[in-house]
């Protein structure tokens, strides 16, 4: 009995020569062939028996012959299409670069401007489709092919045609072949709903561009069911936690084309691709995202050390703590939180990639020296948007005026913030924990070995903060952080748990 392979090449003999398979899915095998008429190669997509038969040849070639009148730049052409030896089947030119998928197999994450550029191509062919009433339902890597470096989408008309083998939309037949893709299925599509618009393409372009820039779909169940049913109930996930350096407006572009219900996405395909185009810079953009918080928001990175002497870090890093303590407590101001503005110690990043990290308007950052009794602090406030210095200052001190170095600061960034970003933000409110410039000391050297951690840095914590509360019995921090070192060192074994407890309580 001869094979399938050697009924389509008798079927279509004198027309196409079959020469190997491209590849294999759900509901189609496409074979790469020579054109014998043009002397061209070509793609040929047959669906699979089961599914021609569910799907009925004149309903299949009337579905192909509206997609095969789609006229543009970003659309693969239709050539050809037939119902020849019992197969069903359409033929398309060969693109030997393949397709989006294989792009991101090969890369995993793309490069952010060449995901967008690729997405905002996308979105104009939907876009030119959409306004002629037709509607792809099946947007995914796969149906991306990458022809001279350009996207073009490929299968427009056989989601419509398979969908619509029964009398309404489906997302499952009844042999229980999956119509459209389950990790890019829009809501809608997933709870079968009747009539799609262009909004459903949105959706699952939306979940394209999310997939290229973060290494994997947005939703993944343990099989086809539990995928579409995340996409009908869960919200979108967060863009930035799994890659911060986007930037913030592509996050929002994203999440708004993801939205569940289709009256809360983009109008149209063409709003979405302006929105991804948009410029993200300057201070009006930042106040057009102000409903995501970004607008109020500030980092404090680690200041530099740049004493002659390598051990003063610990007067830097406390620095740094002060002043991100002292603009946390501003009435609404957010402020990047320090494990996350530590984490990028040394990074050497750029301020606008950072800004896109933290998710934040501006970046404060400066050096300390430390020389005896003499102190000089540098600090800038700079524009993450576009890298602009909002403020800068040199303070060239004794240390005791330290204190009054850290209130200063804090008021002028906030001032700086009201008068160039946001507006409405509180005042700051110096508290002293302190007034004793030696206890001060021992309690920055304290919080530095206790945030190194390990059993020898929480017995340095642990021996500062004991000199801290000598020089000043009442310094409530000092208490808190010895409280915090016996609480930590339980996790360390460097103290037995009983006593540990103890001596925290």
């Amino acid at each position: 009995m001869p094979t399938e392979l050697e009924r389509l090449k008798v079927a279509l003999s004198g027309r196409y020569t079959i020469e190997r398979t491209i590849g294999s899915g759900g509901m189609a095998t496409v074979y790469q062939a020579e054109d014998l008429k043009h002397h061209r190669k070509v793609a040929i997509k047959v669906l699979r028996a089961e599914l021609a038969a569910e799907v009925g040849a004149e309903r299949f070639l009337r579905e192909i012959e509206i997609a095969a009148q789609l006229q543009h730049p970003h659309i693969l052409p239709l050539y050809d299409s037939g119902h020849d030896g019992g197969f069903l089947y359409y033929v398309m030119p060969f693109v030997p670069a393949g397709s989006l998928r294989d792009l991101m197999d090969r890369e995993v994450r793309l490069p952010i401007e060449v995901a967008v550029r690729i997405a905002r191509a996308v979105a104009l062919a939907l876009d030119y489709a959409h306004r002629r009433d037709v509607v792809h339902r099946d947007i995914k890597p796969e149906n991306i092919l990458l022809s001279e470096d350009q996207p073009v989408i490929a299968d427009f008309g056989i989601a419509k045609a398979t969908s619509a083998a029964g009398d309404g939309e489906v997302a499952l037949t009844e042999g229980g072949l999956a119509v459209g893709t389950p990790a890019y299925m829009s809501p809608e599509q997933a709870t079968a709903e009747r009539k799609l618009d262009g909004r459903t393409d949105l959706y699952g372009l939306a979940c394209v561009l999310y997939e290229s820039l973060v290494g994997e779909p947005p939703f993944a169940g343990v099989n086809v069911r539990s995928t579409m049913a995340l996409h009908a109930t869960q919200p979108a996930p967060s863009l930035r936690s799994k890659r911060p350096d986007v930037p913030m407006q592509i996050d929002q572009v994203i999440a708004k084309a993801m939205a569940k219900e289709p009256s809360d996405r983009y109008g149209t395909s063409l709003e979405f691709a302006e929105a991804l185009a948009a410029p993200a810079s300057g201070t009006a953009a930042l106040r057009g995202l102000g409903d995501v918080g970004v607008q109020r928001a500030v980092a404090v990175l680690p200041f530099v050390n740049t004493s002659s002497d390598p051990d003063n870090e610990y007067f830097s890093d406390g620095i740094t703590d002060e002043l991100i303590n002292a603009l946390a407590k501003v009435d609404r101001l957010q402020v990047a939180s320090r494990t996350s503005a530590f984490a990028l110690k040394g990074s050497g990043r750029d301020v606008r990639e950072i800004g896109a990290m933290l998710n934040v308007a501006v970046v404060l950052e400066g050096t300390v020296r430390k020389a005896g009794d003499q102190l000089r602090i540098t600090a800038q406030l700079t524009n993450v948007a576009d890298g602009r210095h909002l403020w800068s200052e040199r303070y060239d001190r004794e240390l005791r005026d330290v204190f009054q170095v850290q209130d200063e600061i804090a008021r002028t960034i906030v001032a700086t913030l009201r008068r160039t970003l946001v507006g409405d933000v509180g005042e700051p409110v110096p508290k002293r924990y302190t007034e004793n410039l030696a206890a001060y000391n021992h309690y920055l050297r304290g919080r530095y070995h206790w945030n190194r951690r390990g059993v020898d840095g929480l017995g340095e914590a642990v021996k500062h903060f004991e000199l801290a509360i000598e020089e000043d019995t009442g310094y409530a921090l000092a208490h808190t952080g010895l409280a915090d070192s016996y609480a930590l060192q339980l996790d360390y074994r460097g103290i037995p748990v009983a006593a540990g407890m103890n001596r925290a309580k």
